[in-house]
């Protein structure tokens, strides 16, 4: 099944298909907001479930996400039936959070790459928490469109000092940090905002990318 925004957006208006993270459903706090925040700006969102998040709706019980070839060939038939319903010219990006958005950017980089203008990743997981010699970038190298990232200054799968500290990440890619944010970006009670205020800030920036892309 894939979950439409709520907000009423105009039928040309750019189109997001948007994946969950490993633990998850698309109806997550994390996933209604951002959804809610990009429709508010004019972005179609379509969420989805891969087929592990559907069976744990069936039966309740918690299981780890399917391989990666099922994540991937699952996500691809979703964006097939989302650009079926889409105008000619329309503008289409996909993205996701965390796992999610690392499927996005792999299917952007593989050899049969769907029709997408771009990739939005909310938290990606540039390596696992506590083991940053296990980076996850070698594909951006090949991917066919331009990529935002939006990233917790103190996500633990990726840090700014860690990412500085690399080889420049290709020009096509680009990393928006959002101040004291954790994976979920959430701040830091100090900084007195908010517990959405960093997912509300992450859906005006992804908007004006996805917009950027029409």
């Amino acid at each position: 099944m894939i979950y439409s925004t709520t907000r009423p957006v105009a039928a040309n208006a750019p189109c997001l298909v948007l994946a969950h993270g490993a633990g998850a459903g698309s109806d997550s706090a994390f996933m209604e907001r951002l959804a809610d925040g990009l429709g508010q700006e004019g972005v179609n969102v379509w969420r989805f479930e891969f087929p592990y998040m559907q069976r744990r709706r069936l039966d309740g019980r918690k299981r780890p996400p399917d391989r990666q070839p099922v994540l991937l060939s699952h996500f691809a038939a979703v964006i097939d039936e989302c650009r079926a319903g889409m105008g000619p010219e329309q503008t289409l990006v996909i993205g996701g959070k965390s796992m999610g958005g690392r499927m996005a950017s792999l299917l952007a980089a593989s050899s049969d790459r769907p029709r997408i203008q771009g990739v939005a990743c909310f938290g990606y997981p540039f390596h696992p928490p506590g083991k940053p010699d296990r980076w996850r970038t070698d594909h951006f190298a090949e991917m066919c469109c331009p990529m935002a990232v939006f990233q917790g200054t103190r996500d633990p799968f990726g840090k700014p000092d860690e990412l500085a500290a690399r080889e420049p990440l290709p020009d096509h890619v680009r990393v928006n940090w959002l101040e004291g944010g954790n994976h979920d970006l959430r701040p830091l009670k100090k900084q007195g905002l908010s517990e959405d205020a960093l997912i509300d800030q992450a859906a005006l920036m992804a908007a004006d990318f996805i917009r950027s892309l029409g």
